[in-house]
């Protein structure tokens, strides 16, 4: 245990074995969801849905083990929403491209990925984005999954005339939602450890007895068999071979890219990692990242990306990377009881999401609201991201305005030369996903 706690740091970060297991917990059953979504989402596009069930758990437990072990931060990789719906709504079904070669576009961007960390260009990006910029990701990312949290909850809904609207705040899965939402403010208002966590777990305690969340009908299931989708990838390589096809790989390419990018500085900003506004260990992290995507790729999953949802297990005082080996583990774990994980409903989860959305909201504060060359871009990235439904696109909107106001004031030289490429990077990046 000793030698645990000195290869983590554990003392000199203020946390213990006990601590770290409750984050880890959090932090997995926050995102447990993504086991059962992902396959129904890659399943739209032909994929056997038990084989994507164990590739998702497998890649993510690689790649967030690997964050765990290398990188030694609290955060956790998985197949990322968002990215696979573009894989399967727009690559396989929209283009009538076969998912054995979109899977192959998956890994050929994973080996761009791969090589764009080790030559450290990725940690170079993050680390030139303003501190204006990287406290906006962080509160845009509150925003967004706070957005998400009360969508689950049923508490908003869309609506043709207003596009959102007031759920139906009577029904028996909203009022468990509220009930779980309460009663995990009161908790964190209090000050209770792991005042998520427990709030999930009353919540689905709850949820049982009045009959809103079935038993699970058994406790152990064997991992369904990974033969359906295993290798598929390396063997379609070659159909890459077509415009069409390359702008495919640049799109996974980028919105994994920024994605993973902007999670990491809003969760490093949330836990106080960033030092001078730098992210320490960003390339490791990084690579967590590129590993777990080709591993997945390769296993059969759509592209990997750091989740917004270990922000529940920094909250709860996750603050090494055993947060993340213990999530990890959980993945693990998951291949053998998924019937358990059929608790885990988005009335569980909603309540974490609201409560971290503002915690995470929290870096509004920070921003220098006095300078508008600074606060426009700035906005635009906290509101773009809800509104659009994406963390890369609302970075996006703000990096493209940035080097604008700058010049417009003036300080033109201030900014950062690859600020510049990326703002002409995300201009053709929007004009692609118009498309």
């Amino acid at each position: 245990m000793e030698s645990i706690a000195n290869y983590f740091k554990l003392d000199e970060l203020q946390t213990n074995i006990k601590t770290e297991l409750v984050a880890g917990i959090t932090t997995f059953v926050s995102m447990a969801y993504i086991l059962f979504v992902n396959p129904s989402v890659l399943g739209a596009a032909g994929m056997d849905q038990g084989a994507v069930f164990t590739a998702t758990a497998i890649a993510a437990a690689i790649a967030t083990i690997f964050m765990g072990i290398v990188a030694k931060y609290p955060i956790a990789i998985a197949p990322g929403l968002g990215v696979n719906a573009f894989f399967s709504y727009s690559v396989v079904i929209g283009m009538g491209v076969k998912w054995q070669t979109a899977m192959a576009g998956v890994l050929v961007a994973a080996i761009i990925f791969l090589i764009l960390t080790l030559f450290k260009i990725r940690e170079k990006i993050i680390n030139i984005i303003p501190q204006n910029l990287k406290l906006a990701i962080a509160a845009g990312i509150g925003l967004f999954i706070a957005f998400i949290g009360l969508h689950e909850a049923g508490l908003i809904v869309a609506n043709k005339d207003t596009m959102v609207s007031l759920g139906h705040l009577t029904t028996p899965t909203a009022l468990l939602s509220i009930f779980g939402i309460i009663i995990t403010f009161i908790l964190m208002s209090r000050r209770t450890p792991a005042a998520i966590f427990i709030g999930m777990v009353v919540t689905a305690i709850v949820g049982i007895i009045f009959g809103l969340i079935k038993l699970p009908s058994a406790l152990i299931s064997p991992a369904p068999s990974l033969a359906p989708t295993f290798g598929q990838s390396l063997l379609h390589i070659g159909d890459i071979n077509s415009v069409q096809l390359f702008i495919v790989v640049l799109t996974f390419l980028l919105v994994t890219f920024f994605d993973t990018a902007g999670t990491m500085i809003g969760l490093a900003t949330q836990a106080g990692f960033m030092k001078n506004n730098e992210m320490p260990r960003a390339g490791k992290a990084l690579m967590a990242d590129a590993v777990g995507m080709t591993a997945g790729a390769i296993l059969g999953t759509s592209p990997t990306s750091a989740y917004v949802e270990s922000s529940s297990g920094i909250a709860v005082g996750g603050r090494s990377g055993l947060t993340s080996v213990f999530t990890g583990i959980f993945f693990i774990f998951a291949l053998m009881f998924s019937p358990l994980l059929t608790v885990v409903t988005s009335q569980v989860t909603a309540p974490a999401l609201v409560v971290v959305g503002v915690l995470m909201a929290q870096n509004l504060r920070q921003i220098d609201w006095n300078d508008l060359a600074i606060a426009a871009p700035a906005f635009l990235i906290v509101i773009g991201m809800p509104l659009t439904y994406s963390i890369s696109d609302g970075i996006a909107l703000g990096f493209i305005l940035y080097p604008i106001t700058m010049i417009a004031t003036g300080r033109g030289k201030k900014v950062h030369p690859l600020m510049y490429v990326l703002a002409v990077i995300f201009i053709i990046f929007l004009v692609i996903i118009a498309h």
